[in-house]
């Protein structure tokens, strides 16, 4: 925000307050757009963005969903989760416990994009051991398959794999796009998220920009 004003010639604030209603009116846009798709959507690949607020031990979970066909963006939601792995215990030495709110975003996901979907979609994701409930539980003729995660690139900054053929391709390749375009989402990088409320904003405009100018312009050319 703070290179935009200096780009625009305005002061901070103003970038500050013409993100939420920039993201606002990008909602709008993104939800008239999906509804032309109501029930065309037989295809979807499922995955969590790792990304973080401030600090790797106040991580944040991007919940991405793609239809493989066309490759939309059809829904982004941010989730605070706890740190996991050798940062646990340093993380809540520092901060106390941090509450999971990663079921709650997998909810507003799943009932953003079950009136879309097909009744009989076919989602595809890694191995998480909430994603088949959360399918189940809003389709339950959906189908479903799970692929075991695979060894990253160094290319993809952890979304794109070392192998031949991917099967998770598209979600893959849209994670890397999204922390390519969205620059607090870079592994590293001095433009961390210091407010996930304004991360999405971030993302349902980058999503707008994706599915209504990016795709439509290399599919023109």
């Amino acid at each position: 925000m703070r290179r935009s004003a200096l780009l625009l010639g305005v002061h901070k604030k103003t970038v500050e307050r013409k993100l939420p209603f920039l993201a606002k009116k990008c909602r709008r846009l993104n939800e008239i757009e999906l509804k032309k798709l109501k029930g065309r959507v037989y295809n979807v690949q499922l995955d969590d963005l790792i990304t973080k607020e401030n600090s790797k031990l106040k991580p944040l979970s991007v919940t991405v969903a793609v239809d493989e066909d066309r490759r939309r963006i059809l829904a982004l939601e941010v989730s605070q989760i706890p740190a996991f792995g050798h940062l646990a215990r340093a993380a809540v030495n520092k901060y106390g416990h941090r509450k999971d709110q990663h079921f709650e975003g997998l909810t507003r996901l799943f009932k953003s994009i079950t009136p879309i979907v097909s009744e009989e979609v076919l989602f595809k994701t890694d191995e998480h051991q909430r994603y088949p409930g959360f399918i189940y539980g809003y389709l339950p003729r959906a189908g479903h398959q799970a692929y075991k995660s695979e060894r990253a690139c160094v290319a993809g900054q952890g979304e794109l794999k070392k192998i031949q053929y991917d099967p998770l391709f598209i979600i893959n390749h849209t994670c890397a796009l999204l922390r390519a375009n969205v620059n607090r989402l870079i592994r590293k990088t001095w433009c961390t998220t210091k407010d996930p409320i304004r991360l999405k904003d971030h993302l349902d405009i980058f999503m707008f920009f994706y599915n209504e100018i990016y795709l439509k312009r290399i599919n023109t050319n």
